[in-house]
């Protein structure tokens, strides 16, 4: 018989079977992140993932600096972690799946966009006159 420690934890088995497709083995990764994550509590899991998937700001002095993503892209990239994650947490604790889609990140929203300066109005080119152009002799 093979030890209990060798087997692999019916939480990763629970991962892997809901994000099977070869295109979900990030979130099969986030997901099992959740499962292993040292937490003694669901609430505790769920703010794991948060730390896990998003990042704070660059620079902690200001309220809205650069904020980096667990990878360059697509916004939406933290946001399916963070779901694949707590999915994660939901399967360690027993949460019923209802629970666990209910869980938003709780994190500040973005900044709004900068408010873009208006165009300045170009002049009509016009042609030089005779007096900007310099006589030549040969």
């Amino acid at each position: 018989m093979i030890p209990q420690q060798w087997t692999p934890p019916p939480c990763g088995s629970q991962c892997t079977h809901k994000y099977a497709a070869l295109t979900q083995i990030p979130w099969r990764v986030f997901c099992k992140k959740g499962c292993d994550a040292d937490s003694d509590s669901w609430e505790d899991c769920v703010s794991d993932c948060s730390e896990i998937c998003y990042k704070d700001p660059v620079l902690k002095d200001r309220q809205w600096s650069a904020y980096i993503d667990r990878s360059p892209g697509a916004a939406s990239y933290s946001e399916e972690c963070f779901h694949a994650c707590v999915a994660g947490c939901g399967y360690k604790f027993e949460v019923e799946s209802e629970e666990v889609n209910k869980v938003k990140p709780k994190r500040p929203p973005p900044p709004p966009p900068k408010p873009q300066p208006p165009p300045r109005a170009k002049r009509p080119m016009q042609p030089p006159s005779d007096e900007d152009v310099p006589a030549s002799s040969a």
